[in-house]
């Protein structure tokens, strides 16, 4: 046997262990999944039942608190999400990123790596995170992406986020569609995801989009692998 062969075998069994822990994941093995639970530095919130969904929704960020409120300690990398070279020093700069299509100023950030060594890390997994600010400067939505950059090791969990995500706001109440393979899309390990779940708690509407597929252009050692989560304010 070849030692590609033999690479392409270990990946393959350990993508298909990933799919039977989130076939048989409960709330308590979601909470300690990556040795950290929702409730700590990450995603906010007192337990996995959704219960005090009033708490932050990630770290200091909390829907319909003004944008002025949030500390700049903790945060880097702050950047108008339409135009990465337009960086802001602070919070405050917020006006500068124009309004998008839905009327959101939309900013991309990063954990500061002085207080988060592992960098910008959500339940365990790399993260992109895009703050979304209204007109009136409230903090209106969050956007929390699994990051296509970080290594494959870690990337091949990126898909068991929404699992958590699900939990931390309540396993009940989700209206969840899975669609079909478009045309040459094939199963990873026997398995293939593109669901989308939407759920409206406690003045948020929220919608997970996981991913687990392999494109008619990818190799065996490539494929989609993502959850993608926005929490949107839906009261004034």
């Amino acid at each position: 046997m070849t030692h590609r062969a033999q690479r392409l075998i270990a990946t393959s069994v350990f993508i298909l262990s990933l799919l039977v822990t989130s076939a048989t994941m409960t709330p308590a093995a979601a909470q300690n999944l990556s040795g950290k639970d929702l409730a700590g530095k990450d995603l906010a919130g007192k337990d996995l039942s959704g219960k005090d969904l009033g708490g932050n929704d990630l770290r200091d960020i909390r829907l319909g608190k003004p944008v002025t409120d949030l500390p700049d300690a903790g945060y880097v990398n702050l950047a108008c999400a339409s135009d990465l070279g337009k960086t802001l020093t602070t919070w405050l700069g917020w006006r500068d990123c124009p309004a998008d299509a839905s009327g959101f100023h939309a900013i991309k950030f990063g954990y500061d790596p002085v207080a988060s060594p592992d960098g910008t890390i959500v339940a365990g997994h790399p993260a992109v995170l895009t703050l979304l600010v209204d007109n009136a400067g409230t903090v209106s939505g969050l956007r929390i992406e699994t990051d296509p950059k970080a290594r494959l090791y870690i990337r091949k969990k990126a898909f068991l986020l929404g699992i958590q995500v699900k939990s931390r706001y309540g396993l009940d109440g989700w209206s969840c569609t899975q669609a079909q393979p478009d045309a040459g899309e094939q199963p990873v390990g026997g398995v293939y995801v593109r669901e989308r779940c939407a759920k409206t708690a406690d003045d948020r509407s929220i919608v997970v989009e996981r991913n687990l597929f392999r494109r008619p252009d990818q190799d065996m050692k490539n494929f989609v692998d993502e959850t993608r989560t926005t929490i949107l304010r839906t009261k004034d």
